[in-house]
C-alpha cells in the first residue's frame, strides 16, 4: 500500500513539474523551442556515443589485450558466444522487448506516422551492443545508437505534447545526432537522416538537425579529442586516367552490396525458422561466428583496426599485420585470399550475430566490406595492369563509400561520411563517382535498402514521393466503419424487406452464424419487388444478394485499397479477416476525405 501511494505521489510530482516545464516553455517560439530541444539532442546523443565507444573498447581491451600476434587464439571461439548469451540474457529478463533493426524501427515509426519510440531504447541498445561488440560480435555499434538518439528525440518530443509532425522531426535530428556523434560527420548525419529516414528536407527540417548534428560532433570532440575514427593520408591525388578504375570499382561495390543485401536476406530467413528454439539458435549462429572470427580475426567486433591497416599500409610488411592473431600468420603470400575471404564471410558473421541473438548493425560491416572489396579490386587491378596504376590505400577508402552508398542506397551519405571520417575531401569526386555507379548498379536489381526493404515488402514504407507516402500514412484501422446490420442467408423477404427500412445504408451484407461473408444485399436494386407482399414468403436473403464483387483484409495496404475501389468502381468494399469474418466496411467517400485530409496536412509547413 505504502509503495502504490509512494508510486502515486512521484507520478502527481512528475506531473506538476511537467505541467509548470510546459507553462514555462509556451512563451518560447516554437521555432526556438525546436532548436533548444536540438541542442539537447545533440548532446545526449553525443554522451550516449562517447559511453557506447568507451565500453566496446573496455570490454575488448580486457579480453583480447594479452591473446598471442603469432598463432591463433581459442579463446576466439568462446567470447562471441558468450557475448551473445550475455546479450540474450540481458534483453529477456532487464529489456523485455526486441531491440533488433534499429533503423528498421526507425523507419516504420516514422512511416506509421507515431514517431513514437519507447523509454528504454534510450540506452538499452547501448548496454546490449556493447556487449555484443565487445565479446566479437561482428556487427555495428551505429544503428544502435542511431535508434538511441531517435528515442531521446521522440521522448523529449512526446514530453513536450507535440503533434506527429514535430515528432518526426525530433525523431530525425536524434537520428542524425547520433551519426555525427559516433563518427565526428554532421554533414553526414544530416544526409542520412534525409536520404535514408526520408525526412522531408526544408527550411523548418533544416535547422533543427543541423544544429543537433554540430552540437553532437562538438561534443564528441570534447568528450573523445580531435582524432578521426580512421586515420588518413593522401599520398597519391587522384588523376583523370583513373576515372574507369573508380567507375569500375562503384559497378563491383553495387554487385557487393547486392551480395550483401541478399545474403542477409537469406540468412535472416533461416535464423527466423528458430525463433522460438533461442538456444539452438545461439548454438548455431555463435558456433558459425565462433569459427569464423578464429579463421579471420579481422571479423572480430567493427572491424576498424583492420580497416585502419589498409588505410595506413604502405607495404607488405604493414597489410601483413591484418594476418596477426591467426592461422594465416607469417604467410604474406596468403593476404589476397585472406581479404577475400573475409569479404564473403563478414557478411555470414554479421547475419550469425544478429541471428542468434546478439545486437548490432549493418552499418559498420558494410564499411568494412567495402574497404575489403577496394582494396582487393585496386591489388588485382595492378596486378594484371589493366591501366594505370591505382593507389590501394585511395581505393581502399573508395570502396567504403561504395559498398555503403549501394547498401543503405545513399550515396550522398556514402559520399560525405569517408570525406568528413577521413579527412578525404581530396578524393570527393572520385568518391561521387563510385558510390553514384554503386547505387545506379544495385538499383537494377534490388529498389530498397537493407534498411526499407522489410517495410517495403509490407507496403509500410514513407517515401519522398507525395502521394505513395499519403498512402503510407493511411491505414485501414482509421477508416474502417464497424457497424454494420447483417442478416442471415434464411432471413424471409417479408423480414428483410423491415430491416432495409430501418437502416440508412445502401447495401446489407449476408453472414452465416459465424459471421462469414457470403454476399450483399443491394437496396438499390431492391426495388422491384419490396413492394410484391406475395413473394414476401417465396423468397430468402440468400435468393436476392450478390456476390462479393472484392474484398479487403485488414493488412491489406492502402495502394491496394484504391487500386480496387478503382477496379471494381464500388462506393464501399467489405473488410474481412485471415477466416472471412467480416470486420466492417470501408466506404469509398471516406477514404478520399481522409486522403484529402492527410495530403493538405502532409503539405503544410
Amino acid at each position: 500500500m505504502e509503495s502504490s501511494k509512494s508510486s502515486a505521489s512521484s507520478a502527481s510530482a512528475t506531473s506538476w513539474g511537467q505541467e509548470r516545464l510546459l507553462k514555462w516553455t509556451s512563451n518560447i517560439p516554437e521555432k526556438q523551442l525546436m532548436i533548444i530541444l536540438a541542442l539537447l539532442i545533440g548532446f545526449f546523443a553525443s554522451v550516449a556515443a562517447f559511453v557506447l565507444h568507451r565500453l566496446i573498447h573496455l570490454i575488448q581491451s580486457l579480453l583480447t589485450s594479452k591473446f598471442s600476434e603469432s598463432s591463433a587464439n581459442l579463446l576466439y571461439l568462446v567470447f562471441p558466444v558468450i557475448g551473445i548469451w550475455l546479450t540474450m540474457v540481458f534483453v529477456r529478463y532487464v529489456v523485455k522487448d526486441n531491440i533488433s533493426h534499429g533503423i528498421t524501427r526507425i523507419l516504420y515509426a516514422i512511416s506509421s506516422r507515431k514517431s513514437r519510440l519507447k523509454g528504454h531504447n534510450c540506452w538499452t541498445s547501448v548496454i546490449a551492443s556493447a556487449i555484443t561488440i565487445g565479446f566479437g560480435g561482428s556487427v555495428g555499434a551505429e544503428a544502435p545508437i542511431v535508434l538511441t538518439g531517435s528515442a531521446i528525440g521522440s521522448n523529449l518530443g512526446r514530453y513536450f505534447r507535440f503533434d506527429n509532425k514535430k515528432l518526426m522531426l525530433l525523431v530525425g535530428s536524434g537520428a542524425a545526432a547520433a551519426i555525427a556523434g559516433i563518427f565526428k560527420a554532421p554533414m553526414a548525419g544530416l544526409v542520412f537522416t534525409f536520404e535514408v529516414l526520408m525526412v522531408d528536407l526544408s527550411m523548418a527540417s533544416l535547422l533543427p538537425i543541423l544544429t543537433a548534428s554540430v552540437t553532437a560532433t562538438c561534443f564528441t570532440y570534447i568528450f573523445m579529442g580531435s582524432d578521426a575514427l580512421f586515420t588518413f593520408q593522401l599520398d597519391s591525388e587522384w588523376q583523370l586516367r583513373t576515372l574507369l578504375p573508380a567507375i569500375l570499382l562503384g559497378i563491383a561495390s553495387g554487385l557487393v552490396s547486392l551480395y550483401f543485401i541478399r545474403t542477409m536476406a537469406v540468412c535472416e530467413r533461416v535464423f527466423s525458422r528458430f525463433s522460438e528454439r533461442r538456444y539452438l539458435r545461439l548454438a548455431l549462429g555463435g558456433s558459425l561466428l565462433s569459427l569464423l572470427i578464429f579463421l579471420f580475426p579481422a571479423l572480430y567486433g567493427e572491424g576498424y583496426t583492420a580497416l585502419n591497416i589498409l588505410l595506413n599500409g604502405k607495404n607488405e610488411g604493414d597489410w601483413g599485420q591484418m594476418l596477426n592473431n591467426s592461422l594465416f600468420y607469417g604467410h604474406g603470400n596468403m593476404l589476397l585470399w585472406y581479404v577475400a575471404l573475409v569479404v564473403l564471410t563478414k557478411v555470414l558473421a554479421t547475419s550469425a550475430t544478429n541471428g542468434s541473438g546478439g545486437v548490432g548493425g549493418t552499418f559498420a560491416p558494410s564499411l568494412f566490406v567495402g574497404g575489403f572489396s577496394g582494396f582487393l579490386f585496386a591489388r588485382l587491378w595492378n596486378i594484371q595492369q589493366f591501366g594505370p596504376v591505382v593507389s590501394e590505400k585511395n581505393f581502399t577508402l573508395l570502396g567504403m563509400a561504395g559498398v555503403m552508398a549501394g547498401v543503405m542506397h545513399a550515396p550522398l551519405t556514402g559520399i560525405f561520411l569517408i570525406a568528413e571520417i577521413t579527412g578525404g575531401y581530396q578524393l570527393f569526386i572520385p568518391l561521387i563517382v563510385v558510390s553514384v555507379a554503386a547505387v545506379i548498379t544495385i538499383s537494377l536489381f534490388e529498389p530498397h535498402s537493407i534498411y526499407a526493404i522489410r517495410l517495403a515488402r509490407q507496403g509500410k514504407l514513407l517515401t519522398h514521393h507525395v502521394d505513395h507516402s499519403v498512402l503510407t500514412l493511411m491505414s485501414l484501422d482509421s477508416i474502417i466503419e464497424e457497424e454494420y446490420t447483417a442478416v442471415p442467408p434464411e432471413m424471409p423477404l417479408g423480414r428483410l424487406v423491415h430491416v432495409i427500412s430501418q437502416s440508412r445504408a445502401d447495401f446489407i451484407p449476408v453472414v452465416n452464424p459465424a459471421n462469414h461473408l457470403l454476399g450483399e444485399i443491394d437496396v438499390t436494386q431492391m426495388r422491384h419487388v419490396m413492394f410484391r407482399t406475395e413473394l414476401y414468403g417465396r423468397f430468402t436473403a440468400s435468393d436476392v444478394m450478390t456476390p462479393i464483387a472484392a474484398t479487403l483484409t485488414m493488412g491489406d495496404p492502402m495502394t491496394e485499397v484504391m487500386e480496387k475501389f478503382e477496379t471494381v468502381n464500388a462506393s464501399n468494399l467489405p473488410v474481412v479477416d485471415v477466416d472471412g469474418t467480416l470486420k466492417g466496411y470501408i466506404s469509398r467517400a471516406r477514404t478520399f476525405n481522409m486522403y484529402r485530409k492527410i495530403v493538405a496536412d502532409y503539405s503544410a509547413e
